[in-house]
């Protein structure tokens, strides 16, 4: 009985530690450039996390990524110009997007 127990709670040990490493998804913020509904790709240009009034988003570094969103789940669509929020993995060297979320227009901050 005693050695069930020890049994029974190595494996749920076991499965702790297993969902304790599970791989998460990047986060990158910042202005989105350009839309391509049709090949399915985003370019933003990147914000960093230095947060201010004035830059309420973080400030522009300049740094330009482009995104795979054929599979993500889009919220409402981005146009130029608006502030969004993706998590993505990167497969093969490509950011494959998951989610995509229109910060500006949804501003989550205001609810």
């Amino acid at each position: 009985m005693k050695r069930r127990i020890i049994q029974i709670v190595m494996v749920l040990a076991g499965l702790f530690w297993l969902a304790g490493t599970a791989a998460a998804a990047e986060v990158s913020q910042g202005k989105c450039l350009q839309y391509d509904k049709e090949r399915k790709l985003v370019t933003i240009e990147e914000y960093d996390i230095n947060f201010t009034n004035e830059h309420p988003y973080g400030q522009p570094t300049g740094t330009q990524s482009e995104y795979n969103v054929a599979t993500a789940l889009i919220g409402i669509p981005p146009e130029a110009g608006d502030i969004i929020r993706l998590a993505y993995n990167v497969k093969d060297g490509t950011k494959v997007a998951i989610r995509l979320m229109n910060v500006s227009k949804q501003d989550l901050r205001k609810k």
